[in-house]
């Protein structure tokens, strides 16, 4: 009986066994397979693998479990990870991807994947690590990833996720340790629910555009490590209690927001704390003495902030410190010695304070020391640097703009790794030293000090002759020092090849300027004003072809003016002022097309101009001036279209003044005075409106003051003294402020008695004067009347897409509305010259400060021009209904049937096109990175994320302006378009710039967001170049595109990228941007495909750009902190 039973309940047993295994047996091919389709249907979706990684492996024939990148459960054979990471994909993310329900590691960064994260990925409850950085996702960030039980890892930094961070992701029961969510487009506050995340141990939200104040609760959390918010728009304070729950906390970088307050006094509390970034922020008070407590800290960043008092001594006491950037604040008292001692420092950044006293020589025994920058403070006594110090990883001094005296130390030789020496604008005395040591030397400026070069002026500069050993040297300023000596034929041996910068001004330079200088090819810019040279100007000089700038005015130098100067086809800038120069000025110099600024006045010049000048189309400056030129003024001169002041004074010209001449619409000063010229005033004066100075003075002129000019309403000095004019003096206009001295002899002229003239005889039965009161007048206004309600009636008729609202609220401080012509006219001084800020096609632009202080650009519109009128339209509309951080944003207006200007936001740095094509500034890779992904995130919002998109159509870098922080906002709408819901292309007449306008625009007129990706993709070749696409150096055969095309395909991008653009090959960093510029030109070739649907649109663009830019600041080590 028992052994029936006991065979009874075995093959019970056995049956349940059975019963049990079968499923499981039969089902685990089943979820393979699940697995395998999953995979297989993510494979579908891939528009783009270039090296067929995928369909070689990914195959039916293998186990799922052996495909790259796959790795499988030994017990169940499902797919637990997934890392693709790398593979150069492209395409969209596949729903099947939620049917890997055993995933427990998902990386898919460093690829191209578009569009959303599908919600079926929400199904992976195993998931604990989610990598999907680097990419171009869009839409927001997953709330469902909160309720992911098991997530640990959150990593999608630099995509182009928009909209705000989910509360849902901050659970009670979240095991998120690693969230980093830089480089997107978040916008709003950060969740106070982050606070209830006790697992969470690193927070990166850098580079969104997060606003509001931080969390408290994120400072309770015990466990966080790292917690790094830069580059946002936050604000507030920081709490007084900050660290008194943060134990682990190595890192802080908030910089780059605007935080106020003062820094908590229990920072001492966040005992591990590496890393302090605060720079760019609003702070104040003093910097808190605790600090010197932090003794694990190793970077201390709190530039450009409000700090004042003085630099806490006890921070000598972070012996781990490697970095200490206190730039630009209120720092006053003198440098603390104890500073000096630190034993790891490798960087002092102090400059742009008011510190005082002597600079501690022990600052300099430090053997890590690599940069010094204490610039631009009041730092007095001599320099002392013993020469026992070694100074052996100095790469930086500087130490310009203070107050220092007596000799330079010859000691400061021994850093024989010295890069850049700056000792620029200080009191040092004595003779230059022998700088022949400092073989890495790249730039050297000790200008404006009383250094003297030669112990008699009949000597060389001997210095000169050492610094040939320099050969890296690129920039070498030595203007107004007391030189006294004589420039050594060895100035041709100067660093030949990489020799950018020459400045000598003002240094009492004597003799001849040697012949050798045209052995230095890569010369940019010369200057050697104000000495005393003499002789000829060496034709060897036309052997410069990379020259743009050459000033030798105020000298002795005489002959003729050499025609080996056309040869310089990349000249920018000549000035030959004051010297003896005689004889005809070179025709071929209206060769150079390149010429923006001529100054030869003040010499002994015969004979006419050259006709070739007035083929000069970017020529802004010319100044001929106080020579003996002579014969009549051409009416080619309307052919200068750019030209801003013409002087052609004091010299022998004659005839009329030619009415043609009106066509120089951007003339802001025009002198012609103590010449020959004779004949009427043209009245074609009147439509100059940009002119604010006018001398006429000392001709033959005859006739009338034409009415016209009352036009003029930026007119400031007006003169037409001593001449033979008669009839009336207007009184309209700028002429109520001017006085007789504008009128001097004219013995025919007459009217009001404060110009000393007679008055004028008024004949009441004057026919003309009956036709005009009674005839002429009414009939005009009944004309303007009809005008007035006919346009009235047609724009009631005309559907609008957006008012100018006046109580919007504008992100600059000011409310939206309207501002009174009054105002303007104080708030700009009358439109003074003084504070022009530039002219365009349709008016000129002021910079204006309102009652309250507030500064703005006033952009005036020339009410007499239809498209300037329609332009003025076309921009309030546009304006009015953007908003953006990277697009310029609109104030207020004043408009009446005479004026209109829009009010606008104030840009202190100038446009683009100033900062790539003028001398004296100079943008860094970095910058240019920069400033390229602001204006494609501005064309991005323009086209995608606008509710009506908006085509710019004038993309070129005068439209970009650059404000305080170089944050640059795409500006000027005159002739952009506004496009219809579902609308694509549009017909238009109205011309874009040369060079930038995408072919089908010119050809076919369509405008359309194509059209302005290709103009950006122009824009990009020209910022990372520095040559514009109507340089002179392109024809119909050799474009700018087609130049930096063929670069790519040589892989000589070296050659096309801009000067200053990438280091010597010997640099680190050579090599890591020159792929940067690389990456950006294979982009740019992407913006400019001839067939519009073939261009990627702006939202690819900025992702790319902003891998471009993640990918050098990881490689260069240019971010302060370090992503996980």
């Amino acid at each position: 009986m028992e052994s029936s039973c006991f065979i009874f309940i075995f093959a019970l047993l056995l049956l349940l066994l059975i019963s049990i295994n079968r499923p499981f047996s039969s089902s685990t091919p089943l979820n393979s397979t699940t697995d395998q389709n999953a995979l297989l249907a993510f494979k579908n979706t891939i528009t783009r693998n270039p090296n067929s990684t995928l369909p070689d492996n990914w195959s039916t024939n293998i186990s799922v479990c052996n495909w790259i990148g796959v790795s499988c459960s030994t017990k169940h054979q499902r797919v637990i990870s997934l890392n693709i990471s790398g593979f150069a994909l492209s395409g969209t993310l596949s729903p099947h991807l939620g049917n890997l329900t055993f995933l427990r590691y998902l990386d898919m960064s460093s690829n191209n994947f578009t569009g959303p994260i599908p919600s079926e990925l929400s199904r992976l409850y195993r998931l604990r690590v989610i990598n999907m950085s680097y990419n171009s996702l869009t839409g927001k960030i997953p709330s469902w990833l909160g309720a992911l039980p098991k997530l640990e890892q959150i990593r999608l930094r630099n995509n182009t996720f928009s909209g705000t961070i989910p509360t849902s992701l901050f659970t009670n029961n979240s095991k998120i340790q690693i969230l980093n969510l830089r480089y997107n487009y978040l916008n709003g506050s950060i969740p106070d629910e982050i606070g209830n995340c006790s697992s969470l141990q690193y927070v990166y939200l850098d580079y969104n555009e997060l606003t509001g104040p931080i969390p408290y609760g994120i400072f309770n959390l015990s466990s966080i490590r790292e917690i790094c918010i830069t580059d946002n728009h936050l604000s507030g304070s920081l709490p007084s209690d900050i660290c008194d729950n943060l134990p682990n906390l190595t890192t802080l970088a908030l910089s780059s927001n605007q935080i106020e307050g003062q820094i908590p006094r229990n920072i001492w509390k966040c005992r591990e704390l590496e890393i302090l970034s605060l720079w760019h922020n609003s702070f104040n008070g003093e910097i808190p003495s605790e600090i010197g407590r932090l003794s694990m800290l190793k970077e201390l960043y709190l530039g450009f902030n409000h700090f004042n008092g003085s630099i806490p001594k006890q921070i000598g006491n972070c012996t781990s410190l490697n970095g200490l950037y206190l730039d630009e604040n209120h720092l006053t008292g003198e440098l603390p010695q104890e500073l000096a001692n630190l034993p790891f420092i490798n960087t002092f950044s102090l400059g742009k304070n008011n510190l005082s006293g002597s600079i501690p020589s022990s600052i300099f025994n430090r053997s890590n020391l690599k940069i010094l920058y204490l610039s631009f403070n009041r730092f007095s006594g001599s320099l002392h640097i013993p020469s026992t110090f070694s100074l052996s990883n100095l790469e930086e001094l500087s130490l310009s703009n203070n107050e220092l005296v007596e000799d330079i130390p010859g000691s400061i030789t021994n850093a024989s790794k010295l890069t850049r020496l700056e000792l620029g604008s200080n009191s040092f005395s004595g003779f230059v030293p022998d700088f022949g040591k400092l073989r890495q030397l790249i730039c050297l400026n000790f200008y404006n000090n009383h250094l003297n070069g030669a112990e008699s002026p009949n000597q060389e500069l001997g210095f000169i002759s050492s610094l040939t050993k320099c050969t890296f040297l690129e920039r070498l300023g030595m203007s107004g020092n007391p030189l006294n000596g004589i420039l050594p034929a060895s100035i041709g041996n100067l660093s030949t090849f990489n020799l950018h910068y020459f400045q000598a001004r003002d240094c009492n330079i004597k003799g001849s300027i040697p012949s050798t200088i045209g052995n230095l090819s890569s010369l940019i810019r010369i200057d050697l004003t104000e000495n005393q040279l003499e002789g000829f100007i060496p034709p060897t000089i036309g052997m410069l072809h990379q020259l743009q700038g050459l000033s030798l005015s105020g000298n002795r130098l005489q002959g003729y003016i050499p025609p080996d100067l056309c040869r310089l086809s990349n000249m920018v800038g000549l000035n030959l002022s004051e010297n003896a120069f005689s004889g005809p000025i070179p025709e071929c110099l209206g060769d150079v097309q390149t010429l923006q600024n001529i100054y030869l006045n003040s010499n002994k010049l015969n004979s006419t101009i050259p006709s070739g000048f007035w083929n000069l189309r970017d020529l802004l400056f010319l100044n001929l001036s106080s020579n003996y030129l002579s014969g009549r003024l051409s009416s080619q001169v309307a052919s200068l279209k750019s030209i801003n002041k013409l002087d052609l004074s004091y010299n022998h010209f004659y005839g009329d003044i030619p009415s043609s001449i009106e066509g120089c619409q951007s003339l802001t000063n025009l002198s012609l005075s103590n010449n020959k010229f004779e004949g009427s005033i043209p009245p074609s004066l009147g439509n100059i409106k940009c002119l604010s100075t006018l001398d006429l003075s000392h001709n033959n002129l005859s006739g009338t003051i034409p009415k016209s000019l009352e036009g003029l309403n930026l007119l400031q000095y007006f003169n037409v003294s001593y001449n033979k004019l008669e009839g009336e003096i207007p009184t309209g206009g700028r002429f109520s402020n001017f006085t007789s001295q504008s009128f001097l002899n004219n013995s025919a002229l007459c009217g009001e008695t404060k110009f000393h003239v007679h008055r004028c005889i008024v004949r009441k039965n004057d026919v003309r004067v009956w036709l005009m009161k009674y005839i002429l007048i009414p009939f005009i206004s009944i004309i303007i009347l009809a005008t007035i309600i006919i346009v009235v009636l047609m724009r009631r008729r005309k559907p609008k897409r957006s008012v100018l609202n006046p109580e919007d609220d504008i992100s600059l401080g000011v409310s939206w509305g309207r501002v009174s012509h009054i105002e303007l006219v104080r708030a700009t001084d009358g439109f003074s010259e003084n504070n022009l800020l530039g002219r365009g096609g349709f008016g000129s632009v002021f910079k204006a400060t309102l009652s309250d202080g507030f500064i703005v650009a006033v952009k005036v519109f020339n009410s007499q021009l239809e498209r300037a009128v329609k332009s003025f339209d076309t921009e309030s509309e546009i304006l009015s209904s953007v908003r953006h951080r990277n697009l310029v944003q609109i104030i207020g207006c004043c408009s009446n049937t005479e004026f209109q200007a829009l009010i606008l936001g104030y840009m202190p740095n100038g446009s683009l096109e100033k900062w790539l094509h003028s001398e004296n500034y100079c943008l860094d890779l970095i910058q240019r990175l920069q400033i390229a992904i602001d204006v494609a995130l501005a064309l991005e919002y323009l086209h995608h994320g606008h509710t009506f998109p908006v085509v710019h159509c004038d993309i070129k870098p005068s439209n970009v302006l650059l404000d305080d922080d170089m944050v640059a906002h795409l500006a000027d709408f005159g002739i952009a378009k506004l496009f219809d819901d579902g609308e694509s292309i549009v017909q238009t007449k109205t011309l874009a710039t040369i060079g930038y306008a995408a072919p089908e625009y010119g050809s076919e007129g369509k405008v359309s967001k194509n059209g302005d990706v290709y103009s950006y993709g122009i824009l990009l070749l020209e910022v990372f170049t520095g040559k514009k696409p109507t340089d002179d150096m392109f024809s119909e055969e050799m474009s700018l595109k087609k130049w930096v095309e063929e670069a790519l395909q040589e892989n000589t991008v070296s050659e096309v990228a801009a000067i200053d653009l990438l280091p010597k090959e010997e640099d680190r960093y050579f090599y890591v941007k020159k792929e940067c510029a690389s990456s950006v030109f294979r982009l740019a070739m992407k913006c400019l495909a001839i067939a519009p649907r073939e261009r990627i649109n702006m939202i690819e663009t900025v992702a790319a750009l902003q891998r471009i830019k993640a990918e050098v600041d990881q490689q260069c080590s240019l971010s302060i902190t370090v992503g996980k």
